[in-house]
């Protein structure tokens, strides 16, 4: 967390251990693939979107701090816009291409800090993945990072204290093809089927608890 206060850094070690507390407690997680994530270097997040807890529940399995983006509409709220703002989190306009908020995307990657996103763009009311727009393989090219693809298990249930689960995927890096051609949608597409063969590996295990 360069440049950040002395409070800033308070506030998000407080958020991460509230919400261990609350994920533990309520959804009984559990939480596979930590070895993957880098241990230094800007790397990209990309994950399937279930509900407004996922950017915590990633966020406090993680000893190294992450960023991530929250929509524009958040940081209006009192207390609770001020508060994300200190923990990381940077505003996004939904519905329209935001040049600003990727140029801060790319900022944060830039500077060897770990990016939260969800490829998808909205959150599914089914549990089901979706298709990924092309933004996160734009993002992952442009700045050079690796992503690492995750899977979220029941955080839209987790106040019916249904089992939690994380899958954090081996780093994916574009081929050559994809970088000779920028091609975005490819890439994006390739870190979707990344994460859906994280879902299929759980539910593939014999003593896997959904």
């Amino acid at each position: 967390m360069k440049n950040h206060t002395l409070l800033q850094r308070f506030l998000y070690r407080l958020s991460q251990v509230i919400s261990q507390i609350l994920f533990r407690t309520l959804g009984l997680l559990i939480v596979h693939g930590r070895e993957n994530i880098p241990k230094k270097g800007g790397y990209l997040l990309a994950s399937n979107h279930l509900s407004n807890m996922d950017p915590p529940l990633v966020g406090s399995s993680l000893w190294r701090p992450i960023y991530y983006f929250a929509k524009e509409e958040l940081f209006r709220i009192p207390v609770l816009g001020w508060w994300i703002a200190q923990i990381n989190a940077f505003p996004v306009k939904r519905y329209e291409h935001d040049i600003g908020a990727f140029k801060k995307a790319r900022a944060v990657l830039a500077a060897g800090e770990g990016l939260l996103m969800f490829p998808e763009g909205r959150r599914s009311k089914t549990g089901e993945l979706g298709k990924a727009k092309p933004g996160a393989g734009m993002l992952a090219i442009k700045a050079g990072v690796p992503v690492i693809p995750v899977h979220i298990t029941n955080s839209h249930k987790f106040l019916k204290f249904s089992r939690l689960r994380l899958d954090f995927g081996a780093p994916l890096w574009p081929s050559d093809e994809i970088l000779r051609q920028e091609n975005y949608e490819e890439f994006s597409a390739q870190i979707m089927a990344a994460i859906a063969a994280l879902k299929s590996k759980m539910y593939n295990e014999p003593s896997s608890k959904k």
